[in-house]
C-alpha cells in the first residue's frame, strides 16, 4: 500500500488563466510537466481573464 502524503507536500503550480494555485493529482501524473491550467473552465478559456466570474 502506497505512503499518504500531506496535501502541502504535493508540487504545486500557478495557473496560467486565473493565476490561482494548484496542487498535483494523481490523475496528472504522467503529464504533470505540461500541466498548465487548474481546470477544464481555464482551459477553455485559454487567455488570462478571459471568463466572466
Amino acid at each position: 500500500m502506497a505512503k499518504m502524503r500531506k496535501k502541502s507536500d504535493l508540487p504545486s503550480k500557478i495557473c496560467a488563466v486565473c493565476g490561482l494555485p494548484f496542487s498535483w493529482r494523481k490523475k496528472w501524473q504522467r503529464d504533470w510537466e505540461n500541466v498548465k491550467h487548474c481546470s477544464d473552465r481555464c482551459r477553455s478559456a485559454k487567455t488570462p481573464g478571459g471568463f466572466a466570474a
